[in-house]
């Protein structure tokens, strides 16, 4: 059957399944709008070619290797993690500032690589608890549905960004401050994880989500200036958009085709 599809995948649970069908006979998923046009091809019946069958495929096999990829240890997450640990042990056994091991200075006076080592660096273990809890429960969904190398760009994207913009309001403001620890890259977790799980949850009738829990844990997330001063309210509100943003088009390219 040259120029036709031998199977399809389905975009939810990654079965390969029969293309004369509408829905996906494993997960109940819809494959389809309606069942392929069928022609008369050497005394059988074949399906249609249909345009960009070829780019369907091709993107097909992306989302398996990402499944793939993200289907062993949430290797990202965990680096993200242990790493910001390594850093607040090192730093509490040498009694040096937190300026010593990456946070972020304003006025930053040239240090510009600070915008990139602050989400890692913190001097509250509470700070850092709550944030890699906030990671271990949704950068790990995000890792296992885009693969690691993805989701480290992304925690590094929504933490760097995050630390950029506050770093540019405390200097509008005139503010003297030293901001640090991962609440943009946390709460960018959460909101890709979000937007990923909604655009699943539209797509298969037996997938839901938990919306009152993802809303608690971006609204501690969100209060953490309240208890650690090294915390940036703005470091988190342009972290979770970034995020979000990164979720929706995550979103778009896996269920395109």
């Amino acid at each position: 059957m040259s120029g036709t599809e031998l199977s399809v995948i389905c975009k939810n649970c990654g079965s390969e399944v029969s293309p004369y069908v509408t829905e996906c006979p494993y997960c109940g998923a819809r494959l389809r709008k309606r069942a392929p046009k069928l022609e008369r091809r050497g005394g059988a019946l074949e399906p249609k070619p249909r345009r960009g069958a070829a780019t369907r495929i091709f993107r097909a096999r992306l989302r398996r290797r990402a499944a793939q990829a993200g289907a062993g240890r949430p290797y990202a997450t965990l680096a993200a993690i242990l790493g910001s640990a390594a850093l607040l042990l090192i730093e509490t056994a040498s009694g040096e500032p937190l300026s010593t091991f990456g946070g972020l200075t304003v006025p930053v006076e040239g240090e510009w690589w600070r915008i990139v080592t602050a989400p890692f660096a913190y001097v509250d273990i509470g700070y850092l608890f709550v944030v890699s809890v906030g990671l271990a429960i949704f950068s790990t969904g995000v890792e296992r549905r885009l693969g690691g190398p993805a989701t480290a760009v992304l925690l590094v994207a929504c933490g760097s960004l995050g630390m950029l913009a506050a770093s540019g309001i405390a200097s509008v403001q005139g503010d003297i401050a030293v901001i640090a620890g991962g609440n943009g890259m946390a709460l960018g977790a959460v909101a890709a994880w979000f937007a990923i799980r909604r655009a699943d949850a539209r797509h298969a009738i037996d997938q839901d989500y938990d919306f009152v829990g993802v809303a608690v844990a971006a609204g501690v997330l969100l209060l953490l200036p309240v208890f650690d001063s090294n915390a940036d309210v703005f470091a988190g509100l342009v972290g979770g958009a970034v995020g979000a943003l990164a979720g929706v088009v995550a979103s778009a390219l896996r269920t395109s085709g």
